[in-house]
């Protein structure tokens, strides 16, 4: 019998995947998901998907490596299964380029990812601006793909799907026993988080069926990513720009970029999405008590992604999951009843 309410709020790959963890894992719950948007409107659908990341300062390294194998292991699970053409994941290979050797030769996740190695002078004379470069195999979720999948999945598990904007936790005080928020850049309004800032990313999506491997600029402002329907290439990040609308200077400088990069491109054609990354020094994933109308409310944090909200989400939902265990074992067993 579903005795403990869980209310998880936000509907992007974070929200989603932290959603179908807790229905999946405790039949106790009765979990429901509220987003004022849904996919293909969410910030996720705009992510470029790959499974990739950058060192959160604030975070201890050994927890960084669990998230991202954790999320790894996860999709490549579903690459090499039945549900890859449904769910929208697949195996992709590439390099990642550098104009000067990085300080670090190897990131924390080059034994996570398949065959990670340095590649050769005759590989790195494709690219003369740069010096040194890394090749691998890694994952690609699109999420356009990924999220109804996922979706499905949740509803399946027995979770309820509630489409209304949550302007304050106070609205859920009545009808819930634990709060999950995932709300990314909206926790900025919803928990008053000041830490939280949009970066800005303009991408393009172009028709270029003949690129089959990736390249990224190990600065992170330049790649082409290929996908099941499309390519992907960029991009910008613009720290603490909201806008949503096209910049044609930056459409302008992300093609010259990347045309450098892959001279083919100049036969693609071209689409030109926008979308605002959840920003933050590190992800918040903790748990607190708030007094929401005279009652002590659960409420677990799982936001703050920046750019590496796909390669994350899988293993940040878990420790959401570990965290909602808590807060049921520390429940008075009258709330359980």
């Amino acid at each position: 019998m579903k005795t403990v309410r869980v209310a998880v709020v936000g509907a992007g790959v974070v929200g989603f995947s932290t959603a179908v963890c807790i229905a999946e894992a405790l039949p106790i719950c009765s979990v429901t998901l509220l987003a004022e948007k849904f996919s293909p409107d969410t910030t996720s659908d705009v992510a470029a998907g790959m499974v990739l990341a950058e060192v959160f300062p604030d975070i201890p390294l050994e927890r960084q490596r669990r998230w991202f194998k954790d999320g790894f292991d996860h999709l490549l699970d579903i690459a090499q299964s039945e549900h890859a053409p449904e769910a929208g994941v697949l195996l992709t290979s590439g390099c990642q380029i550098f104009k000067e050797v990085p300080a670090e030769m190897k990131p924390f996740w080059s034994d996570i990812v398949i065959g990670f190695r340095n590649m050769t002078d005759l590989e790195l004379k494709r690219f003369p601006n740069h010096k040194f470069g890394q090749a691998f195999t890694t994952l690609k979720c699109e999420c356009s793909i990924y999220l109804p999948w996922l979706e499905k999945r949740f509803r399946k598990a027995g979770g309820r799907v509630e489409q209304r904007k949550v302007n304050s936790l106070q609205e859920l005080s009545n009808n819930f026993d634990i709060i999950v928020n995932c709300t990314g850049l909206g926790s900025r309004t919803l928990v008053g988080d000041n830490q939280v800032h949009p970066i800005r990313g303009q991408v393009f999506k172009m028709e270029a069926p003949w690129l089959k491997h990736f390249i990224r600029d190990g600065d992170g402002m330049s790649y082409i990513y290929p996908g099941i329907h499309s390519v992907t290439v960029g991009g910008t990040k613009q720290v603490g720009d909201s806008r949503l609308q096209l910049d044609q200077g930056d459409s302008k400088s992300i093609l010259e970029r990347c045309r450098k990069l892959e001279p083919s491109l100049r036969k693609a054609k071209v689409l030109e999405p926008v979308g605002l990354r959840p920003g933050r020094r590190s992800p918040r994933v903790e748990k607190e008590l708030v007094e929401l109308r005279g009652r002590q409310v659960p409420v677990v944090h799982n936001y703050g992604h920046s750019g590496w909200g796909v390669s994350f989400a899988w293993g940040t939902a878990r420790d959401a999951l570990g965290l909602v265990r808590q807060c049921l074992h520390e429940m008075p067993l009258q709330a359980k009843l």
